[in-house]
């Protein structure tokens, strides 16, 4: 049986006590977005304990995305605003049947940038290949991109379509943009619209976990975050899939928000 060390009296481990501490003062205001909080040295004084006692604490805060640390300065209350994702408003029809991106409800008035795209057309592995109800050795269409919010990197997305969908129409303007680095407006749902394929049903699955160091790199994630994976499916009014989508999220950067009639 594992046994949870405790300070002296019983009570839970003293740097997780200054962490609860600090945690509080953060959630009630005394510390605001991008204020320094105490330093080691003025922990070990204040609480009477060791140096490492102190950094225990402080890292406790940067695990939990609280706090980050900047080289040689110190550490910081973590200064960026959470994005709150709208799981059904940002896929309504509504939203890119106008000409406006899906993500633009995401990103309040901060807006998206989009780096790093990359188009493509390779043969998926299977798990895609049974998302998009494709044969063995089939290939599709990949959309890899990374979106950032006021310069920090908050998510990544792979997006993969078949060609199927435009065999015969593969110089249409549909099509082509479909394939080109700029989608147009209301981006792929619009295209697959007016291909004849409009998007009707969406399905996603999310989980959380830790992020590859891959992962960690690429979206500049801090020690202990978390990333939400999401995989999307979109459908047709008559069930056929479109697009298998692949979302991996900075899990400190994001709310999900989920409307649901009684």
């Amino acid at each position: 049986m594992n046994v949870v060390p405790t300070s002296e009296n019983g009570s839970p481990p003293v740097y997780r006590e200054i962490a609860e501490e600090l945690r509080g003062q953060i959630r009630s205001g005394r510390y605001a977005d991008g204020d320094r909080l105490p330093g080691e040295n003025t922990l070990m004084e204040r609480h009477g304990v060791a140096r490492a006692t102190a950094r225990q604490a402080l890292s406790v805060l940067i695990n939990e995305g609280l706090a980050v640390a900047v080289r040689g300065s110190g550490v910081y209350v973590r200064a960026f605003r959470p994005l709150r994702r709208h799981g059904a408003r940002r896929l309504s029809k509504e939203l890119w049947g106008a000409g406006r991106a899906i993500w633009q409800t995401d990103g309040d008035t901060r807006g998206y940038e989009v780096e790093g795209l990359v188009v493509d057309e390779v043969t998926p592995g299977d798990h895609v290949l049974r998302a998009l109800g494709l044969t063995a050795g089939s290939t599709v269409v990949r959309r890899s991109r990374r979106y950032l919010v006021d310069g920090q990197p908050v998510q990544s997305a792979v997006s993969h379509l078949s060609p199927h969908l435009w065999a015969g129409r593969e110089d249409s303007p549909a099509a082509l943009r479909i394939r080109a680095d700029d989608t147009g407006p209301g981006g792929v749902y619009a295209r697959l619209a007016e291909l004849g394929h409009a998007p009707a049903h969406f399905t996603e699955e999310i989980r959380v976990r830790m992020p590859t160091p891959e992962e960690a790199v690429e979206l500049a994630l801090g020690p202990g975050t978390p990333v939400l994976e999401v995989a999307r499916t979109a459908l047709t009014a008559g069930h056929r899939p479109v697009e298998f989508n692949e979302i991996t999220m900075d899990g400190a950067a994001y709310v999900l928000q989920y409307d649901f009639d009684a």
